[in-house]
């Protein structure tokens, strides 16, 4: 009997054995730092006073916007074409101190204009910059949308927080460029609207709003549109792949005006994984949607030595894998422009804050709007411990 004892536990320590060497397996072929959020929820809203004055320009347009950890600072991008002031972008400071975001929790603390490369302002009508991104080298990419009717390309360029200043211009890809024929390149106000940079500094994404022209249509009532992701490497600053996006398509509801807009105006990278929140924005001709997605690019191909995606056969290229997070309409909130977005501060019970901001057009009847949520990520350990223990209550 004491002999059987002995060996009974052998099989245990086997079993251990195996799960322990599965776990290893397992971690191995998962990074540790990708990342999937597993819950959103909205903590408040607040409002900027409409016409405000600051520093002797007119905050608004506010179509993206980049958090300053270091600082508890937020930098938001101006899509002013120079009607109301120079190219500039502004910072905030956003309180969330409180676990949430109250009415008067925004205020505006600075604003920097914008420089070119021999220190000057931007012409009118030069630039429109969409999106922001910061560097960990006090710096911060800024994309520009440019202007199909005046064959003015657009741009991504590097600047210095502090004067402004520019300092690099990347590359744009020959397919994204408008040319005289109108038979390629961006549509007009429907390109670089977005920009982010992974954690780890080595990668800057953007995406055009909608499809090129040689890519396919516009997004219209009920039809989506492609859009291109564009990744570039940070170590050398060139282009490097793409990716087809294909957005939702959209149904309006009392479309009494008859105008209709739907795209992708801004992304966010989670992770250096290729995971991203992509935040997707329409107007219906009644309000607006907006929608968050997690993105994915495993699995998804890399389309950056087609110049048409309507010259081959798109239905075998597989796009970026997308989830829809929440539909903003879900929410007891009157919608704006949502344009813009990105992570903020921890919050008090440690989960993580996601900030929203609108594009108010200087129109008197829009606001410049923020918008507060909470955010549970887990990494793929965390759910691998979970599932496992899931398993062992069954």
């Amino acid at each position: 009997m004491k002999l059987i004892k002995k060996v009974f536990p052998i099989p245990r320590i086997l079993l251990f054995l195996i799960i322990f060497f599965c776990i290893i397996f397992l971690l191995n072929k998962l990074s540790l730092n990708a990342v999937e959020i597993s819950s959103i929820e909205f903590i408040g809203e607040a409002t900027l006073p409409k016409g405000l004055i600051f520093k002797k320009t007119e905050v608004g347009g506010l179509s993206g916007i980049s958090y300053d950890a270091k600082n508890n600072l937020y930098y938001a991008i101006s899509d002013d074409r120079g009607q109301k002031a120079a190219a500039r972008f502004y910072t905030l400071k956003i309180d969330l101190s409180k676990g949430y975001l109250q009415k008067g929790g925004v205020i505006a603390v600075n604003v920097t204009t914008l420089l070119n490369e021999k220190g000057q302002t931007f012409r009118p009508g030069e630039t429109d910059t969409e999106g922001i991104a910061l560097t960990n080298k006090s710096t911060v990419f800024i994309s520009s949308e440019g202007d199909v009717a005046k064959l003015i390309n657009p741009f991504i360029k590097e600047f210095s927080l502090s004067s402004g200043k520019e300092i690099t211009t990347f590359t744009i890809p020959n397919k994204f460029l408008p040319d005289k024929s109108a038979k390629q390149g961006i549509r007009n106000n429907l390109a670089f609207e977005s920009l982010t940079i992974t954690p780890d500094k080595n990668h800057l994404f953007t995406a055009t709003e909608n499809a090129l022209i040689q890519d396919g249509v516009a997004a219209k009532p009920n039809i989506g549109s492609p859009c291109r992701i564009l990744q570039y490497n940070l170590l050398n600053n060139q282009p490097e792949k793409e990716f087809l996006y294909q957005t939702e398509a959209v149904s309006p509801f009392l479309n009494l005006t008859g105008k209709f807009a739907s795209g992708l105006p801004d992304l966010l990278a989670l992770d250096n994984q290729g995971h991203f929140l992509t935040l997707e924005r329409s107007f219906t001709g009644l309000g607006f949607a907006i929608s968050l997605f997690q993105v994915s690019l495993e699995g998804s191909d890399d389309i950056h030595n087609i110049d048409s995606l309507l010259a081959v056969d798109s239905k075998n290229i597989k796009p970026v894998h997308k989830k829809l997070l929440l539909d903003l309409r879900s929410l007891n909130v009157l919608l704006d422009n949502i344009e813009g977005l990105t992570l903020g501060p921890k919050l008090p019970d440690g989960q993580q804050s996601l900030i929203l901001v609108s594009d108010n057009n200087f129109n008197s009847l829009q606001r410049t709007q923020i918008l507060a949520f909470k955010m549970k990520i887990e990494t793929p350990l965390n759910r691998l411990f979970r599932r496992l223990l899931l398993n062992l209550n069954r």
